[in-house]
């Protein structure tokens, strides 16, 4: 299929990567000429604005929006709905909060243009592992773009099967999922990574508490001198806490056993926020999930070792750097 990718940052230029390695068409845009040249080079068909990216593909256009949340998607959407055309779809695979995904799609709906939104998790390693995507939209859209989906998808890879799922969609055991209407694909990742706050925080207070078990404020013969690099190393292999996200603490500790070069300064992108939200809406608890983003906003103030095992993890898995302090 052809497609278009705007937007082409840590995820964007890797997604349009993925997608011509399954040898789909790529027609590609980004706000720094330079990124959407480089991708030029590598197969696709670069465009110097985003008028120019849709002349450049065949009705009817497929446009996938890679830019940050908020007003800067807001305003792609805009732009990209006086260009296109009846039978159109734009979809949108950043982060963006559901109940404006829910106004968007209304709006180009008037326009009789289609519109999904794609939660997509899978960060700077994407392109090899593959995304783990979550779609909100129309089921004849979602189904018509399925061979988008599909390559982008890590595919089952070595996951054993879950027992008894005869019968059901086979679409996420391959990573990806038609969730519902539209908003309910960025509602799911919304949740996805408040989940994410809450297992990153475990792991992070759990190291923390083995750094501290030799201090010297405990009786000398309670004090252990513990090796936290074997600990993770030893945790991957037939534990139950196993988690790619174990897998990156491990290789922070290894490269780094006291982790001197963060600060420990953890930001948060929305999500977290939103998710509680979310929570408060619907009356129901969600202690941990709040306590760790309750977390992050405490680490811009004073620093501890386990701020420093979340910015570890945090720029494991997307790239994320500490902003400086």
């Amino acid at each position: 299929m052809q497609i278009g990718i705007v937007g082409l940052g840590r995820m964007g230029a890797n997604i349009a990567r993925r997608l011509m390695r399954h040898g789909h068409d790529c027609v590609v845009f980004d706000a720094n000429l330079d990124a959407s040249l480089a991708l030029g080079r590598e197969g696709a068909m670069s465009s110097a604005a985003l008028q120019d990216l849709v002349k450049r593909l065949k009705p009817p256009r497929v446009v996938w929006l890679m830019v940050p949340a908020g007003e800067a998607t807001a305003q792609a959407v805009e732009e990209l709905a006086t260009l296109m055309a009846e039978g159109d779809t734009i979809i949108d695979g950043g982060n963006s909060f559901w109940k404006d995904d829910i106004a968007r799609a209304k709006a180009l709906r008037a326009r009789g243009i289609h519109y999904l939104d794609v939660g997509t998790s899978g960060g700077v390693w994407g392109l090899e592992r593959g995304y783990c995507l979550m779609i909100g939209g129309e089921r004849n859209v979602v189904e018509r773009l399925d061979p988008v989906f599909r390559a982008l998808a890590p595919g089952a890879g070595e996951i054993a099967t879950t027992p008894i799922r005869e019968g059901r969609d086979p679409r996420p055991a391959q990573g990806y999922l038609h969730a519902g209407p539209n908003g309910a694909g960025h509602f799911v990742k919304m949740i996805h990574n408040g989940i994410e706050y809450g297992l990153m925080q475990a792991y992070a207070e759990g190291f923390d508490i083995l750094r501290h078990a030799g201090d010297e404020s405990l009786p000398e013969e309670h004090r252990l001198d513990l090796n936290l690099a074997d600990i993770a190393e030893t945790w991957r292999r037939g534990s139950v806490i196993t988690s790619w996200l174990l897998d990156l603490t491990a290789a922070a500790l290894a490269e780094e056993g006291d982790l001197a070069s963060y600060s420990g300064h953890v930001a948060d992108s929305g999500e977290g926020r939103w998710t509680i939200q979310a929570a408060v809406e619907e009356a129901v608890p969600a202690d941990v999930l709040s306590a760790a983003l309750y977390t992050r906003f405490r680490s811009r103030q004073q620093h501890t070792f386990a701020e420093k095992i979340l910015s570890a993890m945090r720029k494991g898995f997307g790239g994320h750097v500490e902003p400086k302090s």
